[in-house]
């Protein structure tokens, strides 16, 4: 098992705190991909997620991507992710939501296509990051929108300083996230004490 406590020193040991608040992990979580790492984390996803009847795992392009997969793989499921832009290549009537990015500071609209969700689906929204849950919101929208059920959402990392957490866990979504950081002030990283 990955957790929390592997994720928080791999963070310490291999991440990068830059001005505004970014995190760069690109060495082993959404640029490179620490395979190996990443399975755990999907097999962490899978025991949290195990007895939720979850038939697809949703997240949005590009760097959510890995980490969906992995945890999708780990449940025996399809992984959906939605495209950003309203992708050319998405044909057919879709789903759509418009997404502000922290990251990029602009807003994206993100589109599923129709064939990849009905109401049937038990969906776990899954992604790397969660700042503001602006993403998640979309994809909470989209998931509605399809009328499936919203099983929860699965984060590898939140920022919990920057509250898009409180907020969805106060709207009843559930939302399980491998690690929490508290603040980053100065590049020191500190981490969420858990509750368990």
């Amino acid at each position: 098992m990955v957790p929390v406590k592997a994720l928080e020193d791999k963070i310490l040991k291999e991440g990068e705190v830059f001005p505004g608040n970014i995190l760069k992990v690109g060495s082993f979580l959404n640029q490179q991909i620490d395979t190996a790492f990443m399975n755990l984390m999907g097999e962490e996803g899978r025991r949290l997620f195990e007895d939720a009847g979850i038939t697809k795992v949703l997240t949005v392009e590009a760097s959510g991507i890995a980490f969906a997969f992995a945890v999708a793989s780990k449940l025996g499921v399809p992984m959906v992710f939605a495209k950003k832009h309203g992708a050319s290549n998405v044909s057919g009537d879709v789903y759509k939501a418009s997404v502000y990015s922290f990251t990029h500071k602009k807003t994206f609209d993100i589109v599923v296509s129709r064939d990849f969700l009905s109401a049937g689906d038990v969906v776990l929204i899954c992604d790397d990051f969660l700042a503001n849950g602006n993403a998640l919101n979309g994809l909470i929208h989209i998931t509605e929108d399809a009328g499936a059920k919203v099983a929860g959402a699965l984060i590898a990392v939140e920022k919990g300083f920057q509250g898009g957490g409180d907020l969805l866990r106060a709207e009843g979504v559930r939302l399980e996230s491998l690690a929490i950081i508290d603040s980053m002030e100065d590049g020191n990283i500190v981490f969420r004490e858990s509750s368990d």
